[in-house]
């Protein structure tokens, strides 16, 4: 029978009916008793799905992970989670981030599971497994899908996301036709795997890897490698370990991880979206780590990956570069060199033999990409609680600005307005979005990165000032300003906006303001009518009731903080 000091020993090694049927429907699959004696249980929560192509490679690399687990003496149990495809889940896949993270947690906790494996890919698919995990405290790595090989199209080199926002502009100024951009759709996406862009996806998986929750290399290989589902295998290998070990996932996220994960993330030019979600699993986690540690980590670290959208090259590139220890080791100075990883050694120690093939790729600190490219938190009487803008993405001429507000109350006003002929804007306008915040929308959609109008595309105009409630395709580029909190649903002053106001963008004192008298403000307040709420039952509706605004992370206020793997009653 399973030896006791292993969680799994309450359901396996007892005696009488309570260990008899347990064991009985282990048996009942093909699994032999040696199985049940004294071996860990590895959960593999796999991600899978053909609704997701960023994790359609998950259920191969299942069972190389299953492998490694076997060979280190470990018995390895898959389970499903919800797989979650950002082109395909609406209203927007953030929406269901925290409900996938209750979904593995209580798997886990619910279940003989002495530790996990993660297999994530698709942008959501990573903060969510890792918070669920988090809140049990148990023994935990993850293994990323892997980016998919870079698109070709026409001789030229098309990167998720990022070319589709170009190619989608010159087909609305008519310089691509339809059928050429139905061409460019096949040759954008042509392997499984996520976005080859340092989008949401590439981000999360460097971010994971910066702060040693995975096995080296985890950000960067591409899917069809061979060589990840060698990580794989090694990864399942490494899970027994670290169950033997003691080590559970809170000794290896702990505050120097987390701070090293924001310096990464301005290195490597990462996604807005990493503000969110890293707040969001410190939580899980009781560290603290707050909106403002992303901006005074941030600050003076130079952007060295030159990567779409920021940059010019892809994920395959970077990789063959070096991959992210090269990274971290040009950046060593500014992280905590001592932090612990699942590999079982400092990040020191895991960086130490890098080397860079290639300086074009990921630069030298002497002619970085972006000098300053940590993520920016800006403040203001438009966002008292904080706001997020990505200046590695942004047009440098644009970090100080003044521009009158063009203001539309929702995405669905937007999209029926912007190309309008007589739309009065200009250049110099600043686009304002309303209620596309956590509650509003709700859920938080990437239509922050709003599209420019045809008639300003047509004039050469390629960048402009945005402001929303709302996020950003970490694929995105642009001059945009996310996040802003609290949001305008819930009456802040965002929603207070008016077509003509002057809105007042300071990047570099880090300040979002409009020029509008705080007696007028009140005045427009008194009137401020709220929109009904987006449902009235079901998981949306728990959703808007108990979702915090995203200075919080955007989880739900009963979620933070973590209860662990407590004893639980038996069910029969």
């Amino acid at each position: 029978m399973t030896d006791k000091k292993h969680r799994s020993g309450e359901w396996f090694a007892r005696d009488g009916k309570y260990g008899f049927l347990p064991r009985s429907w282990m048996k009942s699959q093909g699994f032999s008793s040696e199985m049940l004696d004294g071996r860990p249980v590895i959960g593999i929560c796999n991600t899978w799905s053909e609704l997701t192509n960023c994790n359609r490679n998950l259920r191969e690399l299942a069972e190389h992970v299953k492998r490694g687990v076997l060979m280190a003496g470990g018995f390895p149990l898959e389970f499903p989670v919800t797989s979650m495809g950002e082109p395909f889940m609406r209203p927007t896949t953030m929406m269901f981030r925290n409900l996938v993270s209750m979904d593995v947690e209580e798997t886990i906790r619910a279940n003989p599971i002495d530790g996990v494996v993660l297999l994530a890919g698709c942008d959501k698919t990573t903060p969510a497994l890792l918070m669920g995990a988090a809140s049990c405290d148990v023994p935990t790595i993850l293994v990323s899908s892997g980016p998919m090989l870079n698109g070709r199209f026409r001789g030229r080199e098309l990167g998720s996301g990022t070319d589709m926002f170009r190619l989608d502009e010159e087909y609305r100024t008519g310089k691509l036709s339809k059928a050429e951009l139905s061409d460019a759709e096949a040759a954008m996406s042509r392997s499984a795997g996520s976005c080859m862009t340092m989008g949401t996806a590439s981000t999360m998986a460097s971010s994971a890897e910066a702060m040693g929750i995975t096995l080296p290399m985890n950000g960067t290989i591409p899917a069809p490698d061979s060589r990840r589902s060698v990580l794989a295998e090694q990864s399942g290998k490494r899970i027994v370990e670290l169950v033997n070990e003691g080590v559970t996932i809170s000794k290896i996220l702990t505050r120097s991880a987390f701070e090293n994960a924001v310096k990464v993330t301005g290195a490597i030019g990462g996604s807005t979206n990493a503000v969110l979600h890293l707040i969001a699993l410190a939580g899980r986690l009781g560290v603290d780590f707050t909106l403002e540690d992303w901006d005074h980590l941030g600050r003076e670290v130079p952007t060295l990956v030159d990567l779409k959208p920021a940059g010019r090259f892809l994920m395959e590139e970077f990789f063959d570069a070096g991959g992210l220890p090269v990274v971290m080791k040009r950046i060593s100075a500014l992280l905590n060199l001592d932090a612990l990883t699942v590999s079982g050694i400092t990040i020191g120690e895991q960086i130490a033999s890098a080397v860079c093939y290639d300086d074009e790729v990921i630069r030298t600190l002497d002619r970085p990409l972006t000098s300053d490219g940590g993520l920016m938190v800006l403040r203001g009487n438009l966002a008292p609680n904080g706001a997020v803008m990505k200046p590695s993405a942004a047009s440098p001429r644009l970090m100080q600005h003044r521009g009158r507000a063009i203001v539309f109350k929702d995405a669905e006003d937007f999209r029926a307005r912007i190309d309008d002929p007589d739309l009065d804007v200009d250049a110099d306008s600043v686009l304002v979005l309303q209620n596309a915040g956590p509650r509003g929308y709700p859920g938080m959609p990437e239509v922050g990165s709003m599209a420019l109008p045809k008639k300003l595309l047509a004039r050469g105009v390629t960048d402009m000032v945005r402001v929303s409630d709302a996020r950003m395709s970490g694929t995105a580029f642009g001059t945009v300003v996310l996040h802003v909190a609290p949001e305008s649903a819930i009456g802040g002053p965002l929603a207070l906006v008016r077509t003509g106001d002057i809105v007042v963008l300071d990047a570099h004192a880090r300040r979002l303001d409009i020029d509008v008298g705080a007696e007028e403000l009140e005045r427009r307040r008194a009137t401020l009518q709220l929109p009904p709420p987006a449902f009235e039952r079901g998981y949306g509706k728990m959703f808007i009731d108990h979702v915090q605004q995203a200075d919080k992370g955007a989880d739900f206020d009963f979620l933070v903080g973590g209860s662990g793997t407590p004893p639980s009653k038996v069910s029969f």
